[in-house]
């Protein structure tokens, strides 16, 4: 698939996305806003690996905060898109659940005075462009306790065609996290979206901050 004809909602492959264009995609649906938890994720908490202060990174309207919240465990969300963070307050009132959600930047979470033990990142980490990524992963260690647990959705390399965000391999993943992390798995799983019934290809990742 072309750039030209690519899934609506998606980033080309070539132009750099700014926060002002994913709050523009919250005018309507984006594909990747499916209005439930991502089984891979609904997996992991099924399992019992969720613990502690939860924060869902790149958050969007809220669906694994709110998971984290509904299982009683504390849930923050942070996103750059203002529309989407105010849906997610809606979708807590509604559902009766406790969670906080605020308009923030990914790369600057340890300005949020606040540490995690779990952090869940479902297609944040392939936006990010090579001098964005080592950010990131500083960012993301200021967040996290000492022994927690960072889990991530991203797209695989896997996935045929050039439409949608940048494609990620394994190894691009353990080189992220090569110092002062543990790479605990990658599996090959499966993002959906609302555009295609089949999802896109993904890696789900389970790192420790060491």
């Amino acid at each position: 698939m072309s750039d030209t004809e690519r899934l609506p909602g998606f980033p080309g492959p070539v132009r750099r996305r700014h926060p002002e264009d994913f709050d523009a995609s919250y005018t309507g649906t984006p594909p990747w806003d499916i209005g439930r938890p991502q089984a891979a994720f609904l997996e992991l908490a099924e399992a019992g690996v969720l613990r502690g202060r939860v924060l869902d990174v790149g958050c969007g309207t809220g669906e694994h905060a709110l998971m984290a919240a509904g299982r009683g465990l504390e849930a923050t969300g942070i996103d750059t898109a203002p529309t989407a963070i105010a849906i997610a307050q809606d979708k807590a009132r509604e559902r009766g659940l406790t969670a906080r959600f605020l308009v923030w930047n990914a790369l600057q979470l340890g300005a949020l005075d606040n540490q995690f033990d779990t952090v869940l990142d479902c297609g944040l980490f392939h936006v990010f462009e090579d001098d964005e990524r080592a950010q990131f992963v500083d960012s993301l260690r200021a967040a996290l306790t000492t022994g927690g647990g960072y889990h991530m959705l991203c797209f695989s390399d896997r996935q045929p065609g050039d439409w949608g965000p940048r494609r990620v391999t394994q190894d691009e993943i353990r080189a992220s996290f090569s110092e002062r992390w543990q790479v605990d798995s990658i599996d090959a799983a499966k993002i959906d979206i609302n555009t295609d019934p089949n999802g896109a290809l993904a890696w789900r990742a389970s790192i420790r901050r060491t």
